[in-house]
């Protein structure tokens, strides 16, 4: 079963998350998804993609932690360097990216949405953030370095050493969205914003988009694979995965 539908109006595509169970992210989504990213970054025709979910609710609520538990090292290091893969083809995609954040964006749906060169939240209190400490987990390497390049220097302590959600103007004040608007036309709204990218010349955009993040790129791969180990010790330390069952216990009650 497919988890993640490419869809186009013209010259603007639109991949569409549809995962059961509200888009968690596990190794199945996160592969179509480096799959997804490679046919846009290959197609002449696109000229902007949307990010967006099938799910009213949820943009993306994380890793799917039930599949991942199940995990050992190896697997989980195998499963990283994937999502770090993941990480770098949308960021580094050369087309405009707008997210349409129109439900919860927490932890690696977060990610995400801080790929994009544009991010709408729906307002009314759909939450976005970072909650990878309260498990017990650091940001990953790359994500951390994402984070640093996508928020002012005064929400990286409340977002990523707090693991607050934000919501509204909270969320525009922390740099994790960029506009709000209403649930009525939400996903008119947040095309309406990518054809403003895609109306310009797309040589320009891809070069400029370059030079902003080629830096970023260039330093998350560098170590990406060298910090692993650290991340991979925390995920299996007793303490985190004590943590993980009681919310994977929580995630199953409520199946």
């Amino acid at each position: 079963m497919t988890a993640i539908r490419l869809e186009t109006r013209g010259a603007l595509a639109t991949v569409r998350f549809d995962k059961p169970r509200g888009n968690a992210i596990d190794e199945p989504f996160t592969r179509e998804l480096v799959d997804v990213t490679r046919q846009l970054a290959a197609d002449t025709s696109v000229r902007g993609v949307l990010l967006a979910s099938a799910h009213p609710k949820l943009f993306s609520p994380g890793l799917d932690l039930v599949a991942l538990l199940e995990y050992d090292r190896a697997a989980m290091a195998r499963f990283m360097g994937l999502f770090a893969e993941m990480l770098f083809g949308l960021y580094g995609l050369s087309k405009p990216v707008v997210a349409a954040v129109g439900g919860h964006a927490i932890a690696g749906g977060c990610i995400l949405a801080l790929t994009a060169d544009f991010r709408v939240l729906r307002r009314g209190g759909v939450q976005i953030g970072l909650n990878e400490v309260k498990v017990g987990v650091p940001l990953p390497w790359s994500v951390a370095l994402l984070l640093r390049a996508s928020v002012p220097p005064s929400a990286l302590t409340p977002v990523a050493l707090l693991g607050r959600n934000f919501a509204d103007d909270e969320a525009l004040a922390a740099g994790l969205a960029d506009q709000l608007a209403d649930a009525d036309g939400f996903e008119d709204f947040c095309l309406a914003r990518l054809e403003e990218f895609a109306d310009k010349d797309t040589a320009s955009v891809a070069i400029t988009k370059g030079y902003l993040r080629e830096g970023v790129l260039r330093e998350m791969r560098a170590r990406e694979a060298s910090e692993m180990p650290a991340w991979l010790d925390r995920w299996f330390s007793e303490s985190t995965r004590e943590r993980i069952r009681q919310t994977v216990a929580t995630i199953t009650k409520t199946r």
